[in-house]
């Protein structure tokens, strides 16, 4: 069994087939959190999630690209779109987490690769900086796990989580983990870093081709490591440059595997237990 602990099968890429994509997964023993990004996209995970019995589950949550309209790509051509902007109401993302197939708080977290060249930068990463720490607290509030997502800001994020832990040290717990850095792209120390807040990291299938987080995944504890898709995007190989989706998160504990001298049942097997962990499933 393998559970995608971030996918977007509520994405417009899956608009068409998005049920069948899920009951395939599910007919392989691959289970799946589905992650919005802001308030359509929550919502539609959720009702996804509602047609399932179980194996399928949302998270809720907003996205720093969707505090503006912009121009969103990538230089790889994994992406190209525009953010739909959208003012974040705590008060309706509450009401949205309260439903009981909602198992986190995400995607959230900071995007300085993304910034509208013609604003303010400081302006745009105060914004993002203030709506991330809303959801934080709504996240403690609920007793919920984040989903954070981070590029090219991980040391105002180390900043603010520090902070946070240290001013709502009440409402962290202190014998489980709390949330996830979703699609880790970061280093050594960085890995370590989210370690010692009580955050495990997610491996995508970024690992199939570069070799970049070797070393990183060989030395990590296994308890605080999981797996995911990010689907449509980060396509493992031997499908890279086709849609991705939740039954290929396989091909990442795979590559995992292979890196850590490994079988591929016991990186299942740990990688799933994290996720049940995390998330209460």
């Amino acid at each position: 069994m393998f559970i995608d602990t971030h996918a977007h099968v509520n994405f417009a890429a899956f608009k068409d087939d998005a049920d069948s994509v899920i009951r395939y997964a599910l007919d392989n023993s691959v289970w799946m959190i589905l992650v919005g990004s802001e308030f359509k996209t929550s919502n539609r995970a959720l009702n996804y999630a509602n047609r399932y019995d179980r194996g399928v589950y949302a998270a809720v949550g907003m996205h720093p690209i969707h505090l503006e309209e912009a121009l969103v790509e990538d230089d790889s051509g994994d992406y190209k779109f525009v953010s739909r902007a959208e003012e974040f109401s705590y008060d309706n993302y509450e009401k949205l987490a309260k439903f009981p197939k909602v198992v986190a708080i995400g995607e959230i977290g900071l995007d300085y690769y993304h910034l509208n060249p013609e604003k303010d930068p400081r302006l745009l990463k105060q914004q993002q900086q203030e709506v991330f720490i809303q959801q934080l607290l709504l996240a403690r509030r609920l007793n919920l796990p984040v989903i954070i997502h981070c590029r090219q800001a991980h040391d105002d994020l180390l900043a603010i989580l520090k902070d946070f832990k240290q001013d709502y040290k009440d409402l962290i717990p202190k014998d489980r983990p709390w949330g996830v850095v979703h699609c880790f792209s970061g280093n050594e120390d960085l890995a370590w870093q989210y370690f010692s807040l009580g955050l495990y990291i997610s491996f995508t299938g970024l690992i199939t081709f570069s070799k970049q987080w070797d070393d990183l995944i060989r030395k990590a504890p296994l308890e605080k490591i999981m797996i995911e898709t990010d689907c449509p995007y980060m396509t493992p190989e031997p499908y890279r440059g086709q849609r991705n989706e939740p039954m290929l998160v396989q091909y990442v504990a795979q590559r995992m595997a292979e890196i850590r001298n490994s079988d591929i049942e016991s990186i299942a097997e740990a990688t799933t237990y994290n996720a049940k962990n995390l998330f209460r499933l």
